[in-house]
């Protein structure tokens, strides 16, 4: 929205400049984008008339021209003009010898050998920003002599607003001017809307058949009037100080009035209409060329005004090309309506251009002003254009309600924070021309038509905020008892986990959770993944079940740039579908080791990482916990070197090589070491157990056993740990034998066993009686053999 500051000040001057009041309106939350001049500084130029026109004897393109500046004759001056408009009898815009403009000064000089003492001036060489080609043309009764500037009211400023949708009230001058009103306290003088009177009788028959789209309708008929009259220049001038170009003066008193009032309106070439006016939704193949030019493919959501024939109109957008006002109409049918905002909403972006009209109509317009703009309007016409006017019709329906609303007294204190009385309260609400009942402890508010924007409480007590100005409400640092959090001592923060893998040379990376939905075939066959309605891009259309494909395509980011050793890891949350289909999350942790087993160096042969050197990674990760490491088949793994990770007779994860199908297929030369645990499980930390130190010697007794070698050595030691006697206090292994005299499928495993008790020193009996049950027990569950 843009504005002459001049039309504004006609409305409302509050006592400030212009930098305060674009200060004010952007505190209010009308922001200012930009306060410029209307022209650039220059001086010394006035109002001249062109008195004659003569071709330069030695130049096709310059002029010679007599001009008179003052109001005798004498006072003619001679001037050189390279000007394509260039004629007797203009009166223009003419710079002195000694004026200063923007970028030049002027002097007088000989142009192809004549004189010349000036300067006939255009638009642009003034600074000004007007649609103009060649001289700047004035009216014909600009006063010969008077000073340019004051002439043309270029002590001017344009604002520009930035405005949120909810103010629509605010896309005319007189909406902002009620705003200005508000915010500074300064009296405000309204438009003074003149009733016509009805010259003749003539009008046209209007059926509102969507009335629910228009639910507000109202035109006159206008005859005799005389297009051929000029807009007059202060139209003009707050037009193009607005953004918009002068057309004819029907069209240009359409625009004025609906910047000032912020009410679109339309004027139809009466001679055009065939019968009466409809109010309509298109029908199945219907076309309309539009006033841009534009020929439209009608569809049956779009709304027409047309007649018995014809679409002449898009409603609330554009105008049709046949029906518009063009030099040589004398007879108009003047319209002012209010459209519902639904049904104008998305259609210029479907159309693929925007209009005033559509702009304002779809946020909103003030239906209680659509008559009064139409009286303007007329007004305005028959001043300017002369003309008989018909009778109104005016046919209404059901418009918006605007049901009260109570605003209590203390809720605006506790919402705002600020200590403000009922006066207070009530002031505002009178600033802003609410109309209101007091009544105990609260307010009873209605919206004005014009904001579409306020419904509940807080949109009455936000209005309050504005008025009373938020840099006037004080700050409150908030008060809170700041308490340290106890720390558990039985877990493990998720920065120790990363720090043991951090010490361990690995670097920590972050992805997105959503991902390729090929990774999850790959990595974990997992054909039916959480799948994302709106991807952000096509390659990122699921969510992740596991960690391993980022991983992998940090990998390959990484030796892209001749990375040659990479020890990655990540954590983040994965999503999986249980067995209710529902989206489960669960966290976890995942590493990657590619590469040279260390950086490179003369006191360490140099070899590739393998499959237990990232073993004894995981093992530091799950320090404290018993775990073992179980053969395992995982669709990414290699099927001879993959792992089950088990806590607990529970799997907490797996890890092992890429399987060789996966790492040529994403272009990967060396072996990939890759593991994921449960992260909950390996945040649990064990507390030390206090317990008596024995004063008495240990017995140590070893033992060997023969088994098959598909028997691990871990289900021994816990199948040992389980059913050992009180007093054996530790097992563990010390030599693992295949060979010369063993069988094939067997293998020798030689146990090392402490026994002690706190109480006493143990007896032989006691100590063989201990090694003799667990012999059995491991005979009996394993078919163990003790080996002579």
């Amino acid at each position: 929205m843009k504005f002459s500051e001049i039309w504004l000040r006609s409305f409302v001057n509050p006592a400030c400049s212009s930098d305060e009041l674009a200060h004010a309106l952007t505190m209010a939350g009308i922001e200012v984008e930009s306060v410029e001049p209307v022209a650039s500084v220059f001086n010394n130029v006035v109002v001249a008339e062109i008195l004659s026109v003569e071709k330069h004897p030695t130049a096709d393109r310059l002029s010679v021209c007599k001009v008179r500046t003052g109001n005798s004759d004498k006072e003619l001056l001679q001037i050189v003009c390279g000007a394509p408009n260039v004629s007797a009898g203009m009166k223009v815009p003419c710079a002195l010898v000694g004026a200063t403009l923007p970028g030049f000064v002027i002097k007088k000089t000989k142009l192809r050998g004549l004189d010349s003492a000036g300067m006939l001036c255009s638009a642009k060489e003034l600074g000004i920003n007007a649609v103009v080609d060649g001289l700047l043309l004035l009216p014909s009764d600009a006063p010969v002599g008077t000073d340019f500037r004051n002439y043309y009211g270029l002590e001017d400023s344009i604002f520009t607003l930035s405005l949120t949708p909810n103010r629509a009230d605010c896309l005319g001058v007189t909406g902002v001017a009620r705003e200005v009103s508000a915010i500074t306290n300064a009296e405000i003088h309204p438009i003074e809307i003149r009733i016509v009177p009805n010259e003749i009788d003539d009008a046209l028959n209007v059926q509102v058949i969507a009335s629910d789209a228009c639910p507000l309708y109202c035109g006159r008929v206008l005859r005799n009037i005389n297009l051929s009259v000029p807009t007059p220049l202060w139209m003009i001038q707050r037009l193009e100080r607005s953004g918009l170009r002068s057309i004819n003066s029907i069209v240009d008193i359409t625009n004025y009035v609906m910047l000032e009032t912020g009410q679109p309106m339309h004027a139809f070439n009466l001679a055009k209409i065939a019968g009466s006016i409809q109010i309509r939704y298109a029908l199945p193949h219907e076309k309309i060329q539009l006033l841009n030019g534009n020929q439209i493919n009608l569809t049956p959501e779009m709304l027409l005004i047309s007649d018995e024939h014809k679409p002449l109109a898009l409603a609330g957008i554009m105008g049709g090309l046949e029906s518009g006002v063009t030099y040589g109409t004398t007879d108009i049918f003047l319209e002012s309506a209010f459209f519902s905002p639904d049904v104008i909403s998305g259609k210029t972006f479907h159309l693929g251009f925007s209009s005033d009209s559509a702009y304002r109509f779809e946020r909103g317009v003030d239906f209680s002003a659509t008559r009064s703009a139409l009286e303007r309007a007329s007004y305005l016409i028959l001043t300017i254009c002369g003309g008989q006017t018909g009778p109104v019709i005016e046919i209404k329906h059901k418009l918006p309600q605007r049901s009260p609303i109570n605003v209590r007294t203390e809720r605006v204190k506790r919402i705002l924070g600020i200590d403000i009385n009922k006066e207070q309260i009530g002031d505002y609400f009178k600033r802003l021309e609410f109309e209101f009942s007091e009544k105990d402890d609260f307010f009873n508010v209605v919206s004005p038509a014009y904001r579409f924007d306020l419904a509940i409480e807080e949109d009455f007590i936000e209005e309050l905020a504005r008025i009373h100005g938020y840099d006037h409400i004080p700050i409150h640092y908030p008060h809170a008892n700041m308490a340290m959090l106890p720390e558990s001592e039985s877990q493990y923060s998720t920065m120790e986990i990363k720090q043991k893998l951090i010490d361990r040379d690995y670097q920590e990376v972050i992805n997105y959770a959503f991902v390729d939905a090929d990774w999850e075939a790959d990595f974990v066959d997992n054909h039916k993944p959480v799948t994302l309605l709106n991807p952000i891009a096509s390659q990122m259309n699921v969510m992740r079940s596991t960690l391993i494909g980022g991983l992998i395509s940090n990998l390959q980011f990484n030796l892209n740039r001749k990375q040659t050793r990479v020890r990655l890891f990540e954590i983040g949350c994965c999503f999986i579908r249980d067995h209710e289909n529902d989206c489960k999350q669960t966290e976890k942790i995942a590493g990657l080791s590619y590469g040279d087993f260390s950086s490179e160096q003369w006191g360490i042969q140099a070899r590739n990482v393998d499959f237990y050197d990232i073993k004894a990674d995981v093992e530091v990760l799950c320090r404290g916990k018993s775990v073992c490491f179980n053969k395992f088949f995982h669709p990414a793994l290699h099927p001879g070197k993959s792992a089950e990770i088990c806590f607990e007779d529970r799997m907490i994860g797996w890890m092992g090589e890429l399987h060789p199908r996966w790492q040529k297929k994403y272009g990967l030369q060396k072996s990939t070491i890759l593991f994921e645990l449960d992260l909950d499980i390996l945040k649990l930390r064990f507390l030390p157990l206090v317990k008596e130190i024995s004063k008495f010697p240990p017995v140590r007794r070893d033992i060997a056993i023969i088994v098959d070698n598909d028997i691990s050595t871990y289900s021994l030691i816990y199948c040992m740990q389980e059913v050992k006697s009180a007093i054996i206090s530790d097992i563990s292994l010390f030599d693992i034998y295949r060979g010369k005299g063993m069988e094939s499928n067997k293998k020798s495993l030689a146990f090392r066993i402490l026994l002690q008790d706190t109480e006493k020193t143990l007896t032989d009996e006691q100590a063989e009686f201990a090694i003799t049950s667990l012999i059995k027990i491991l005979k009996n569950k394993f078919g163990a053999e003790l080996r002579n």
